[in-house]
């Protein structure tokens, strides 16, 4: 083939096909069946529930884990051969064993589901069609449409392949889904340039599309695959997955925690080895002895409860999500949304409704406004403030737009929606008179049609005659205003027929530019009394003169009232909106601007325009365009990849197929759940199931809730983690030197295992529960170079050195200053009962100010501006985190007084003196104001 279809005659385009106009053969459409393949979209191989299953184990936090259960349960397995007991040899392996898991089964259940809710990529395609073979029309399925094939098309059908017109009497198809053009494209016989890009090849119909208007044949040129459709599949299926904005930073976070462990473990071990040197013991055991003591005390570093914690916070985050009408495919992605500095949506059926509204009636000299959205029938008519009651001129205008028309508006009780049957342009002329009561069934009935003469697009008018309850014969016209005009020889105003001077023409074709300026399709309106003899027998020509000019009705597709709300929100939160759209540049440029997206000085580019420009041209200016219009999906996917380049966090939301290679490539990916298409749903992270562009302003705040909640943790978890490093570190170099005796470890292993998943446990799940603060839309989105620990330096090395330092004394107080038995006798005599006692007292109150300062340091994790002194009231909104720290309070002191824990955790009871001081130490935690360190940072890890 030399040249592309558009740019062929139909006889070229048959003779090439090799069929003629009574359509291919019943045995060569066989034979064409075999060699091209069946008419669908091919699906890639998809994740069996095993294959997601073990995806979840594929996060480096999690293979840190797995890595800390191995080496867990080397130290296990050494301390059983030194005859300790099995659960206490593997506490550790089998906790960390059951984190791993549980995040792996919560994250596969919240995927599997998602992926569930929103399988069938092909069902889009038409489960029917209409094709002439053997010379006869006959039905057979869509996935048997061969290249050659003569589609039969009417108003209703689906477009079952790429074809080329060979005959169109009115035709019009509704391309929204390819291509993003809101109004329905006429089709005709013509021949066009090779370059003409998909929107405007008005020569083509094309699979997934749908005929709205008049009928036509078509030869089937393109299937399945080779489709445009099939081409913007294939773009989605091949496009690599990347990981979110969080899976990065958790990446990222969970390196700098291994580099720490390792660090520790050549440290402590270091120490350890050079003491056994010193000490003149050359034997294995000792440097064994070494080596499992710097991995105990690192396991004791790794924050085992991290991935758990963002699987819960994710988790708890996509059930808000879905009450908020959206569905979470990915759950990472549910923060995700948080992090975006720049949406960019699809204009039809996203920003707008993708319903023709009347906005401006052009009537009695004036400019009426019109108000409401979309196809419900609600709204008023005004001059100004002022209400414009219906009747006179207006109500023959708005009654000649509703018979002059061949589309019908109803009630979806359903869904308690509006559809309009038939062109969307006559569908907006219904629903305007119907906003004053001039419902189009009843008119019919008062007002019968006995004749029609059709629109063409030659003619680019329509005429219709009608009988009127007193029996005289009407024509109404609608059409182009200067084609209307050209038929007018009088005006109607105020009622009153008069002539329709020069002057008058020229002031009303200066109204419709004015109107066409603001983006506005106007259509004119026209009547004339007709006699009785051409109520049956009637010359076109004789009945299309001598008009009498009634006014304008202009038309758009209308922003969402929402979504101007909703841009107002994105851009205080520091998001920036941009609009690209398949549509005309004066539309996109006019729906923009009442939107709030685009603002004078702001650049507007076509597709045209931007093949014209390199890469790096294009880099340099992206950030200044908000508006994109007349583009194609390869243009949509190159703005989102150019906005990445320059470091954005993108979100991409669209519902036609042609949003989804760009919804694939994006951070976020966000489909509409009602209009969207199922490829566009299989490319998304995210659906929004009311297509409401608001939706996703909230989808954003509950993004930020969720990634703060997560930060509260990791602050929280690190401040109290490396404590126990420190304070265990510290007494086992200098036991290792001074001996055990003298320096014993203040916590023993079961207590580290309780604090860190009983006292750390609760509160941190409650943690994730937490409510938003007052101003997280009011703060522009993080750095995308930030990572989890940004700005928390400060805080985390002041809490544990604080939570480390009041250990440390107590322990010390109790065991050397004030022992509650004294052990060390005069001349150095050490009497080990009594010392045995005293440190089981010292381990407790140690046990005890750790745990309780954990429990009062959580309280100044909840904001990165407030401390609990500052919140107020608002520090108790949250019953769940509240009673779980007073539950944590509770078990902690509890164990200490019951007999069986005591004995299991090698603690004692403590005196109610004792309690109060170490309760005074550990409240020190209440007074590490997290606003003393905001944006303080201390280290490049942060």
């Amino acid at each position: 083939m030399s040249r592309p279809w558009h740019a062929m005659s139909v006889e070229e385009v048959l003779k090439e096909l090799g069929v003629g106009r009574e359509g291919l053969s019943s045995q060569e459409a066989s034979e064409r069946l075999k060699k091209y393949g069946p008419n669908e979209i091919k699906e890639v191989k998809r994740r069996t529930a095993l294959q997601m299953f073990l995806d979840e184990f594929k996060d480096v936090f999690i293979i840190l884990l797995i890595a800390a259960t191995i080496f867990s349960a080397i130290v296990g397995y050494y301390e059983m051969l030194q005859g300790g007991e099995f659960m206490e040899s593997f506490a550790d392996v089998i906790t960390i064993s059951a984190i791993v898991v549980l995040c792996a089964v919560t994250g596969f259940v919240q995927e599997y589901r998602a992926e569930k809710a929103v399988e069938a990529l092909k069902k889009l395609a038409a489960p029917k069609a209409r094709v002439i073979r053997d010379g006869k029309e006959i039905f057979i399925p869509a996935s048997e449409v061969v290249p050659g094939d003569i589609l039969a098309l009417e108003a209703g059908d689906h477009v079952p392949a790429d074809a080329r017109i060979i005959e169109a009497v009115e035709l019009k198809a509704s391309e929204a889904v390819l291509t993003g053009e809101s109004t329905p494209v006429g089709k005709e016989l013509t021949v066009l340039k090779e370059d003409t890009p998909v929107s405007e090849r008005r020569n083509m119909v094309f699979s997934a599309t749908h005929i709205v208007y008049g009928r036509g044949k078509a030869v089937a040129v393109a299937t399945g695959m080779n489709t445009e459709f099939g081409k913007i599949a294939e773009m989605v299926q091949t496009a690599e997955e990347e990981e979110t904005p969080l899976q990065k930073k958790l990446d990222r976070f969970a390196s700098k925690i291994a580099k720490v462990v390792i660090a520790v473990c050549v440290l402590i071990f270091a120490l350890e080895a050079f003491e056994v040197v010193m000490q003149m013991h050359f034997e294995i055991e000792g440097f064994i002895q070494a080596f499992m003591s710097s991995i105990a005390l690192a396991i004791s570093a790794v924050p085992e409860g991290l991935p758990a914690i963002v699987t819960i916070a994710l988790a708890l985050g996509a059930r808000e999500f879905a009450k908020r009408n959206a569905i979470v495919r990915r759950l990472s992605s549910a923060e995700s949304l948080g992090a975006v500095t720049v949406i960019c949506s699809d204009k039809t059926g996203t920003i707008t409704k993708g319903e023709m509204t009347v906005r401006q009636i052009y009537v009695d000299g004036k400019l009426v406004e019109v108000t409401g959205v979309g196809y419900e029938p609600k709204g008023d008519f005004r001059v100004g403030d002022d209400l414009v009651e219906p009747g006179g001129s207006l109500s023959l205008l708005l009654r000649i737009g509703a018979l002059c028309n061949n589309a019908s508006l109803r009630r979806n009780d359903q869904n308690n929606t509006w559809e309009v049957f038939g062109d969307p342009t006559e569908g907006a002329l219904i629903v305007s008179a119907a906003k004053t009561g001039l419902w189009k069934e009843a008119l019919e009935k008062s007002f019968p049609r006995i004749g029609e003469i059709p629109f063409t697009s030659e003619r680019k008018r329509m005429t219709t005659i009608h009988k009127t309850p007193e029996g005289e014969v009407h024509a109404y016209m609608k059409g182009a205003p200067e084609v209307v005009l050209e038929r007018c020889s009088r005006i109607l105003e105020d009622g009153e027929e008069k002539i329709l001077t020069e002057e008058r023409r020229r002031m009303i074709l200066e109204v419709n530019e004015k109107l066409a300026g603001n983006a506005l399709r106007v259509l004119a309106m026209a009547y004339r009394r007709l006699p009785e003899t051409m109520a049956e027998h009637h010359d076109d020509e004789a009945v299309e003169r001598e008009m009498v000019f009634v006014g304008l009705q202009g038309m758009i597709d209308p922003p969402r009232e929402e979504a101007i709300e909703a841009n107002k929100l994105c851009q205080k939160a520091g998001i920036k909106t941009v609009m690209i759209t398949g549509d005309h540049k004066l539309t996109a440029v006019a729906v923009a601007r009442e939107v709030g997206i685009y603002k004078e000085g702001d650049l507007v580019l076509t597709g045209g325009e931007l093949d014209k420009l390199s890469d790096e041209e294009f880099e340099r200016i992206v950030e200044k365009v908000t508006v994109y219009a007349r583009v194609s999906p390869e243009h949509k996917l190159r703005i989102v990849n150019a906005l990445k380049k320059k470091g954005h966090i993108v979100a991409m939301t669209g519902d036609g197929v042609n949003d989804a290679p760009a919804v694939k490539a994006a951070d976020v990916g966000v489909a509409m759940g009602i209009t969207g298409t199922d490829v566009t749903k299989e490319a998304s992270d995210l659906i929004l199931m009311d297509d409401n562009f608001a939706t996703i302003v909230k989808a954003v705040e509950q993004g930020r809730v969720i990634y703060d909640n997560i930060r509260k943790y990791a602050r929280f978890l690190l401040a109290c983690n490396f404590d126990e490093l420190l304070v265990i570190g510290t007494f086992a170099i200098l036991g290792g030197i001074f001996g055990e005796t003298m320096f014993p470890l203040p916590l023993l292993p079961a207590m580290i295992l309780w604090i860190n998943l009983v006292t750390d446990g609760a509160p941190a799940v409650a943690l994730a529960t937490d409510p938003p603060d007052v101003d997280v839309m009011d703060r522009p989105p993080r750095k995308p170079e930030e990572g989890i620990m940004h700005g928390m330096g400060a805080f985390i090395i002041t809490s544990f050195i604080l939570q480390a330092t009041g250990t440390i004394l107590v322990f010390c107080l109790e065991y050397y200053v004030w022992p509650s038995h004294p052990w060390m006798l005069p001349g150095g005599i050490i009497d080990e009962a009594a010392r045995e006692l005293t440190y089981r007292e010292a381990t407790t109150t140690a046990f005890v100010q750790a745990a309780m300062f954990e429990l009062f340091v959580v309280w100044n994790c909840r904001s990165e501006k407030h401390s609990v002194w500052k919140m107020g009231r608002k520090a108790f909104e949250n019953k769940f985190f509240v009673i779980a720290d007073l539950a944590s309070v509770a078990l902690t002191l509890g164990i200490t007084y019951i007999p069986i824990t005591q004995q299991l955790f090698h603690l004692t009871g403590l005196s109610l003196m004792d309690l109060a001081y170490v309760i005074g130490v550990a409240s020190w935690g209440l007074f590490i104001f997290p606003e003393l360190f905001m944006g303080r940072k201390v280290w490049k890890w942060e």
